[in-house]
C-alpha cells in the first residue's frame, strides 16, 4: 500500500488536524476572553476558568490519550493491509472511556470545592471555581467520545471530518458564550461565568453528536459493542496505562504551575490563565504536523517503510520548527494587542507581558517536542514517552520552578520551568528516533 509524504500529502492531514486541533484551546479562550471582559468580577471569574480549565485538561489528557492509541493501531493495520481485523475496536475502546468519564463526574462533582481549595482557590475564586466546574464538567463524557472518534479518523488518514466537527462545535461555542454570559436583552438574561460553562457542554454534546454521525456515516467503522474482544485490546490497554501515567507526569507540572501561580494572588492567576491559554493554542496549533507525524509513521511502520518513515521527520521537522517560528514573529508583532483581548486589568496585564515573551520564544522548541511525540505515539512507542515526561517533569521541570520560586522570579519562574521541560523533551526522541531508524533505513 503506497504512502505519499510529499509537501502536499503532509498538509493535506495536517492542514485539518491543525484547524480541529486549534479549536480546542479556543474553546477556553473564548471562556477566557469573554469572562476577562465582563462588568464586575472580571478578575475572579477568569482565575476561576483558569483553575478548572487546567483541573479539566487534566482530566481530558489522562483519558483522551484514546485518540492516539487507536490511531496507532489503526493506521498501523491499515498499513499491512489488514484493517479488517481491528474494525471493532474503536467501539470497544470508547464504551470502555466514556464509562469511565461517568465515574469520574461520580468521584469529582460531590468534592469539587475540596478539589479546588488543593489549587490554592479561596473566597470568591474558589466559589465560582465550583460553579463553573459543576456545571463543565457533565460536557466530559462527550469530548472523550468526540476524542476517540477523532482518532478513528486520524487512523484512517482522514483528518477532513474531525476538521469539519471542531469549526462547527468552536463557532457555536463562541456564539453561546456571548450570549450566555452577556445575555440578549429583554430575551435572555446574562449568566455570566455559569453561561460560559452551559455554552461549553452544549458544544461539546453537539461535536459528539456530528462526529458520531461522520463515523457511521463515511467509514466503515461501526459503533456497535460486540462481546468477542479484539485481539488488540490487549495492547490498546497497554498503550493507554503508559500514556495514563505519562499524562499524570504532564498534568503534574500544570497543576503546580497553576498552583503556584494561584499562591502569588488573583492577578497572577489571571495573568498566568491568560498566558497558558496562549501556550495551549500555539501547542494544538503545531499539534497539525505532530498529527499527520501520527498518522503517516504509524502507517509507515506497520508497512515496514523505514527509510520513507526517516525522510518522513526530516520534512516534520522543517515544517513544524517553521511553523512555531511564524507563531512566536506574530506573536512579537501584536503583543499588546494581544493582552488586551483578554483583559482590560492594568495590574494582569503587567504580569502577563512579564512573561509572554517566553510563551512566544517557546514555540519552535515545542515544534520539535510535539512531533516527535506524535511520531512516537504512531509507532506505538508509549513506554518511552512514559520515561521522558517522568524524568523531564521530576528532574528539570520540578526543580526548576521551586528553585526560581525560591529566589522569587514568581510567573517568569513558572514559565521558565516549562521551557527547560519542553527541551528535555524534545532533544531526547529526536536522538532516540534516529539512533532507532537509521540502522533499519540502511538495511532495507
Amino acid at each position: 500500500m503506497s504512502t505519499d509524504i510529499s509537501f502536499k500529502a503532509i498538509n493535506k492531514l495536517a492542514v485539518p488536524a491543525l484547524i480541529a486541533g486549534i479549536s480546542e484551546p479556543i474553546l477556553s479562550i473564548t471562556d477566557t476572553a469573554v469572562v476577562g471582559n465582563m462588568d464586575f468580577n472580571a478578575t475572579e471569574s477568569l482565575a476561576a476558568v483558569g483553575i478548572v480549565g487546567a483541573f479539566i485538561s487534566m482530566l481530558i489528557w489522562v483519558l483522551g490519550q484514546t485518540r492516539s492509541a487507536i490511531s496507532s493501531i489503526v493506521s498501523q493495520y491499515l498499513g499491512a493491509d489488514k484493517l479488517d481485523l481491528v474494525k471493532n475496536l474503536p467501539a470497544q475502546a470508547i464504551y470502555l472511556i466514556t464509562s469511565l468519564s461517568i465515574l469520574i463526574i461520580l468521584a469529582t462533582y460531590p468534592f469539587a470545592k475540596e478539589i479546588f481549595k488543593l489549587y490554592n482557590a479561596s473566597d470568591l475564586i474558589l466559589d465560582f471555581s465550583v460553579t463553573y466546574y459543576q456545571i463543565r464538567v457533565f460536557g466530559f463524557p462527550f469530548t472523550l467520545f468526540t476524542i476517540a472518534v477523532f482518532g478513528a479518523f486520524r487512523g484512517l488518514q482522514n483528518t477532513y471530518y474531525p476538521m469539519v466537527v471542531a469549526l462547527v462545535g468552536a463557532s457555536l461555542n463562541i456564539i453561546l458564550d456571548f450570549v450566555l454570559v452577556y445575555g440578549v436583552k429583554d430575551i435572555i438574561p446574562a449568566m455570566h461565568i455559569e453561561g460560559a460553562a452551559y455554552a461549553s457542554v452544549i458544544a461539546q454534546f453537539t461535536m459528539a453528536v456530528l462526529s458520531g454521525i461522520f463515523l457511521l456515516r463515511k467509514t466503515d467503522i461501526p459503533l456497535r459493542f460486540t462481546l468477542l474482544i479484539n485481539k488488540e485490546m490487549k495492547r490498546f490497554v497497554l498503550m493507554i496505562a503508559n500514556l495514563f501515567i505519562r499524562t499524570l507526569a504532564l498534568n503534574l507540572a500544570l497543576y503546580l504551575a497553576s498552583a503556584f501561580s494561584t499562591g502569588y494572588g488573583k492577578n497572577y492567576i489571571a495573568a498566568y490563565t491568560i498566558a497558558i491559554n496562549l501556550w495551549f493554542f500555539g501547542a494544538f496549533f503545531i499539534d497539525g504536523y505532530a498529527s499527520a507525524g501520527n498518522i503517516l509513521s504509524g502507517k509507515l511502520y506497520g508497512a515496514k517503510r523505514y527509510k520513507e518513515l526517516l525522510a518522513l521527520s526530516k520534512k516534520l521537522i522543517v515544517y513544524g520548527v517553521l511553523v512555531g517560528i511564524g507563531l512566536a514573529l506574530a506573536g512579537y508583532v501584536f503583543y499588546n494587542f494581544i493582552g488586551s483581548i483578554f483583559t482590560k486589568e492594568p495590574l494582569v496585564l503587567i504580569e502577563f507581558y512579564k512573561v509572554f515573551w517566553l510563551v512566544l520564544a517557546m514555540q519552535p522548541l515545542c515544534a520539535l517536542a510535539f512531533i516527535f511525540d506524535g511520531v512516537f505515539k504512531g509507532l506505538g512507542r508509549m513506554k518511552y514517552l512514559r520515561n521522558l515526561l517522568l524524568i523531564s517533569t521530576l528532574f528539570v521541570f520540578i526543580p526548576t520552578l521551586f528553585i526560581m520560586d525560591h529566589y522569587d522570579f514568581k510567573l517568569i519562574a513558572v514559565f521558565t520551568a516549562f521551557t527547560l521541560w519542553i527541551v528535555a523533551r524534545g532533544i531526547p526522541l529526536i536522538i532516540k528516533f534516529n539512533q532507532t531508524f537509521k540502522p533499519l533505513a540502511e538495511n532495507s
